[in-house]
């Protein structure tokens, strides 16, 4: 048996682990994702332009992307109950200050102190799959990445805060949350020296896994279905107030609809990866994102058509609900898609889970990071506000195309993939 599992059912204390980090990861993507509702203020407060937004949204995205694969392999070393605590406490003082600042250059220094809370991902992932049993870490993983939702929590509690005490107020909220978060996570987890990597094993020798291509398979796939939602949980409040003109609580209500499934479902998608196998499931999920993203993608468009009764004007786009409805599949799928990427890292690097999931979730927060600004850059250059879903079909057209040529058949559960190079 690997020392860095533990085989047979799941003990009291592994599913102590298990929640006291989801509940920890889910504070965390709250924090992380805090912009998406007190950018709107933000951005009228600052007269930022589109593709500035875009940028003061994507900043903590960042550093939380960055440090994954150092805190993945601190977590391999260490443990990931003192690295989980530590980046907890970290990030209490910048959230503290983020209510005095006055400038957007003080917001972006802040934000990327703030998105060391986007890190947690790549601690907890390898903290919790190791006190489950190979069989049943799909499912466990899944649990621990539905604190995804922590978009959506962020999308309940911000405007309530905002509206009853102001933009100030939320960071000092957010700063008493996460310490108090960091408290309750130290007394209700535990460790296992007998998880933790032994030898003196060095930062080149880790990455090494970048070697094989099916890394970066991973990192691909994953740029879509969690890049893709973190830049939409970021983008989605201020474009239902700017598309539909709603105001910031109903805009942030509407965006929960697609950040809650979004995060809460990965578990299923944990289950249904180990039922029907990780590559089916990741092929599936991107043919149904593929199909509302060509949806969300048109315009609102006015035209005028000239008939033998005279001209006839027509208007075709989406409405609120129809355009609700296509994001609310997209979260489910997303969430699905996932933990079916991360089941292919547990079944393939059990032993080096860490390192693995470090550079997938780097791969994964940079994609979030990147999306937003270019979401911002297109909206300033075309006006067009679903010139983002035009962005994102594109990336999935790709990932379709990519996936097709990377294997010459979807394995059923329980088989080897059949790559093309493998003769």
């Amino acid at each position: 048996m690997s020392s860095e599992t533990v085989s047979g059912p799941a003990s009291r204390q592994a599913l102590s682990v298990l929640f006291s980090s989801t509940f920890a990861f889910t504070v965390c993507f709250a924090v992380w994702t805090m912009f998406s509702v007190l950018g709107v203020p933000l951005k009228t407060e600052l007269a930022l332009n589109e593709t500035q937004f875009g940028l003061l949204i994507a900043t903590p995205v960042l550093t939380g992307s960055l440090i994954r694969v150092p805190l993945g392999m601190l977590t391999d070393r260490f443990g990931g109950r003192i690295v989980f605590f530590l980046v907890l406490l970290v990030c209490v003082p910048p959230l503290y200050l983020m209510a005095h600042a006055t400038t957007y250059a003080q917001f972006l220094i802040l934000a990327l102190f703030v998105g060391l809370a986007g890190g947690t991902f790549s601690v907890g992932t390898p903290y919790v799959a190791r006190w489950f049993a190979p069989e049943r870490r799909g499912f466990a993983m899944g649990v621990f990445g539905a604190g995804n939702s922590g978009s959506a929590l962020n999308m309940f509690v911000a405007p309530l805060v905002i509206g009853a005490f102001g933009w100030t107020m939320l960071p000092k909220v957010y700063a008493a949350l996460m310490l108090g978060t960091a408290v309750l996570f130290w007394l209700f987890s535990h460790s296992d020296p007998a998880h933790r990597m032994t030898g003196n094993v060095g930062i080149l020798q880790q990455l090494a896994v970048l070697k094989d291509p099916r890394v970066w398979r991973y990192c691909q796939y994953y740029s879509v279905v969690f890049g893709g939602y973190v830049a939409l949980a970021l983008w989605i409040t201020k474009y239902y107030v700017a598309e539909y003109g709603f105001d910031l609580t109903l805009a942030a209500f509407l965006a929960m609809i697609f950040s809650l499934p979004g995060g809460v479902l990965r578990a299923l998608g944990g289950w249904f990866s180990d039922r029907f196998g990780a590559y089916t499931v990741t092929w599936w999920v991107m043919w149904v994102c593929w199909v509302c993203f060509f949806l969300l993608s048109y315009p609102q468009t006015q035209m005028t058509i000239q008939t033998l009764s005279g001209p006839v004007s027509l208007h075709i786009g989406l409405n609120a609900t129809v355009f609700t409805i296509l994001l609310f599949v997209v979260g489910v799928a997303m969430a699905i898609g996932k933990a079916s990427v991360f089941k292919f890292i547990s079944d393939d690097y059990s032993d080096n889970i860490g390192a693995v999931s470090g550079v997938v979730g780097l791969a994964g927060g940079l994609g979030g990071f990147i999306l937003p600004i270019l979401f911002g850059v297109l909206l300033d250059v075309t006006g067009v506000y679903s010139s983002a879903f035009m962005l994102l079909y594109g990336s999935v057209c790709v990932s379709l195309v990519f996936m097709h040529y990377s294997y010459r058949r979807a394995p059923r559960a329980g088989t080897e993939l059949v790559e093309p190079d493998a003769g």
